[in-house]
């Protein structure tokens, strides 16, 4: 591959780049695509959006991006949270070693191995890659110990920077929790698979278990019980069912005899029937209204477990609680109202 093919895929790398922030800078500014942009803030501030025409929506500037870079990282955490400050922590440590790498390389490796040897040199835009790798270098070269430098100064420098940021990272984490309100998800576990036993019901089951391992920090917990649309209509007829078991065995009276109505010329007629028990068990058949047909609530197999500290409850979440993953299965719970 020529040097000139690189510099021109470059450029036009490059170009796409301008036009793509062009279109940017230009959408970013029509009325329908605000709330793409600026949802957060629309959503704090209440405010409505104007449909009016401004030449100035069509133009593309790039004055946006120098007001990023001016931007602090408290406004950023206000503004797009601290997810968005992450995110540019990450592109700066990223341009960070790609600017140690690149003066390094251009001013220390490159020239090295493009005068590695004694040759005929052609134009740089018409010279081969190969000209500017290590393969151009002399077997057993004194200059070799160059590389090796190189390459530790650029590993060292990475892990120093790496250890710095996430540092600087973990303290605008523990800033921001410090901040904030205090959530109660932040203090709940979701356990799933309770193992069924015939001796205990799933709510004894998760005291017994997180007041024998987790005594320390556990504080309660609430089984999920099944109260959907669905479960509603199985427990009505199992209600229902119930009901009619009680008159299980009934006989029909044969005494039956046609009823007609007359309304002027038309009428309509229809037999009546009832259904009567038989004395034996009129005797037997318990009173309805006395019997007790309010079925209990069907637990499952999952609970919320509340902690003393959002610590004890973040480490209960992470780790194995039993030697089978699929029993005890523990995560941080959702919020609120993400729950159904």
């Amino acid at each position: 591959m020529k040097v000139g093919a690189l510099l021109t895929s470059a450029g036009i790398n490059i170009g796409l780049c301008i036009l793509f922030l062009s279109f940017y800078s230009v959408l970013r500014k029509q009325p329908q695509n605000v709330k793409v942009y600026f949802g957060r803030r629309i959503a704090e501030q209440h405010k409505r959006l104007r449909g009016a025409f401004i030449l100035e929506r069509f133009v593309p500037s790039p004055s946006w991006i120098v007001r990023s870079l001016q931007c602090t990282e408290d406004e950023i955490v206000s503004t797009a949270g601290l997810d968005a400050v992450v995110f540019n922590r990450v592109l700066v440590f990223s341009i960070r070693i790609f600017s140690l790498a690149a003066i390094l390389c251009l001013f220390g490796v490159l020239p090295l191995n493009y005068f590695g040897q004694d040759m005929q040199h052609e134009q740089i835009p018409s010279a081969s890659l190969e000209t500017f790798t290590i393969g151009n270098m002399k077997e057993k070269s004194i200059w070799l110990w160059v590389h090796c430098v190189v390459l530790y100064i650029i590993s060292g420098v990475a892990c120093f920077l790496l250890y710095m940021e996430y540092k600087h990272i973990a303290r605008l984490r523990l800033l921001h929790l410090v901040r904030t309100t205090t959530n109660r998800s932040q203090f709940t576990v979701l356990v799933r698979g309770i193992p069924k036993s015939t001796h205990e019901s799933f709510n004894s089951a998760v005291e017994s278990f997180f007041t024998s391992y987790h005594a320390p920090s556990y504080l309660s917990h609430q089984v999920v019980y099944k109260v959907g649309k669905l479960q509603k209509i199985v427990t009505g007829a199992k209600k229902v069912y119930r009901k009619f078991k009680h008159f299980k065995g009934t006989t029909v009276d044969q005494t039956c005899r046609s009823v007609t109505y007359r309304c002027c010329l038309c009428g309509v007629s229809s037999n009546s029937f009832q259904l009567l028990p038989t004395e034996e068990q009129e005797r037997e058949k318990p009173c309805v209204k006395n019997s007790n047909l309010n079925l209990p609530a069907e637990e499952c197999a999952a609970a919320f477990v509340f902690f003393k500290t959002r610590y004890a409850a973040l480490i209960v979440s992470k780790i194995l609680q039993t030697s089978n993953p699929m029993k005890w299965v523990t995560s941080l719970a959702p919020e609120p109202k993400d729950m159904v």
